[in-house]
């Protein structure tokens, strides 16, 4: 698979350069990227990378069996592999799956003490318990959390360079339409995107042979993979229980409401019988949870009913590989997007705003007939985000805004199938550039003060 620039490569770069960095724990969802990115980032910036996967090599598990002081975990090492250079300074340390060896996260701290080594880990969220490896190297690790691929390196996958991308962004801050020709080219491209995903091996032969052969296949398997991978990790969980409710997301997409409803995902099933479900998944990186806003005000962290939420796939491209046979000819062979209802747009959004560090929350009520896909903030600002899949009305957003009793919402995002605009309430962007908001919405405050 030709390697493909990520995001990560550039903060891997700035880890490399801190002087005080700590080892470093990338932790993301199976087969987005992490091996491949990290192992590329010590082959280009050290003399000598060690690189151990717990899952596949499992005879290193029991290197930290002396202990966890860093001459004991070298000789460890190097009995089992005398091959192997260390030298300090110019060594990176990579352990892989650490899901396999928790206690490899309990050697951060002492590396980081010893500070001859740099350190990576990596590992699947499915399956690892984050609660002891936070215990076990609390003050001595730095943490980030890899998403599948978002548009903008998307984008790079497919040749377009920093200063395009600069170009639709400063379209956007200074509320400029884009040119009909770039506005035609970058929609298209997003509904490739939206086909695609964002699922490194998928990408990767989608810009190999630009078309869409036997990308489905590739799609359905990784949805069959994560169902295997639920079987083997789910511990402590009805492992049928957990399978029903994944393979039932595309459904309720489907629906208007998109609501996610326990006792409609199978005769008799009750909410009880499910508890820890949509948790295990979330926190395995499988799904995003979306959760109703009790009331549209500030804060938007606690401010949710935690029963009343949607469920979105972590990445567009797998809700693609879970739909029927009809969609799928529907969305390759008409680029018709508009009849599953809002959910592939939806999904994309939801994808974009995660990876951007938003939390995800929507509000309905369902007397006034107001509702609202998303919410981010600014400073001190709700901003209300819609998705329409083509330019739809715009009631809710307008009303939002408007009503006094809305005190923190002052202005409104709607992503649709148009050019860049502002009516005085609400800004408009096509859904190609939501990978921009944040910066945008940092950028337009500190224009405005």
């Amino acid at each position: 698979m030709e390697l493909l620039e990520r995001k990560i490569d550039a903060f891997l770069s700035e880890w490399k350069n801190s002087d005080d960095r700590m080892p470093l724990i990338v932790k993301g969802a199976r087969q987005i990227g992490k091996t491949e990115s990290i192992r590329h980032f010590g082959r280009m910036n050290y003399g000598s990378v060690v690189e151990i996967n717990f899952a596949l090599q499992s005879e290193y598990r029991d290197i930290f069996d002396e202990g966890f002081d860093v001459d004991s975990i070298i000789r460890n090492i190097s009995i089992r592999n005398p091959s192997l250079s260390f030298t300090p300074g110019d060594t990176l340390i990579f352990f892989d799956e650490i899901q396999a060896c928790p206690n490899a996260a309990t050697s951060l701290k002492p590396f980081k003490q010893d500070g001859r080594f740099d350190v990576i880990c990596s590992g699947s969220l499915m399956g690892i318990s984050y609660r002891e490896i936070e215990s076990n190297s609390v003050g001595y690790k730095q943490d980030y959390l890899m998403y599948p691929m978002d548009f903008e390196e998307f984008l790079w996958a497919k040749g377009y360079h920093r200063e395009q991308i600069d170009y639709l962004y400063q379209s956007m801050l200074y509320v400029l339409p884009l040119s009909s020709s770039a506005l035609g080219a970058m929609q298209n491209a997003f509904r490739e995107y939206m086909v695609v995903g964002g699922m490194p091996h998928v990408v990767s032969r989608y810009v190999t042979q630009n078309n869409f052969s036997g990308l489905l296949e590739m799609q359905r398997q990784l949805v069959l993979d994560y169902e295997e991978d639920i079987t083997k990790y789910a511990a402590g969980l009805d492992k049928a229980k957990v399978l029903n409710f994944y393979r039932k997301i595309p459904l309720f997409l489907g629906k208007d409401n998109k609501k996610f409803q326990i006792t409609k995902i199978s005769r008799g099933a009750r909410n009880r019988e499910y508890i820890g479900v949509k948790d295990w998944l979330s926190d395995a990186g499988i799904v995003q949870v979306c959760y109703a806003m009790d009331y549209p005000e500030l804060p938007l962290r606690g401010n949710y009913n935690p029963d009343d939420y949607r469920i979105f796939y972590c990445d567009v491209g797998l809700l693609v590989g879970a739909l029927d046979d009809e969609v799928q000819d529907d969305l390759r062979i008409n680029k018709n997007f508009g009849t599953y209802k809002g959910g592939l747009y939806e999904n994309a959004i939801a994808n974009a705003l995660t990876a951007q560090g938003y939390p995800l929350c929507f509000y309905r009520d369902a007397r006034s007939q107001l509702k609202m896909e998303f919410f981010v903030r600014d400073a001190d600002s709700l901003v209300p985000v819609e998705v329409k899949s083509t330019d739809g009305a715009t009631a809710s957003l307008t009303n939002l805004i408007n009503k006094e009793k809305f005190s923190d919402i002052r202005y409104g995002i709607k992503f649709a199938d148009k050019n860049i605009g502002f009516n005085g309430n609400f800004y408009t962007f096509p859904h190609c550039l939501a990978f921009l908001l944040k910066r945008f919405l940092r950028d337009r405050e500190n224009n405005n003060q």
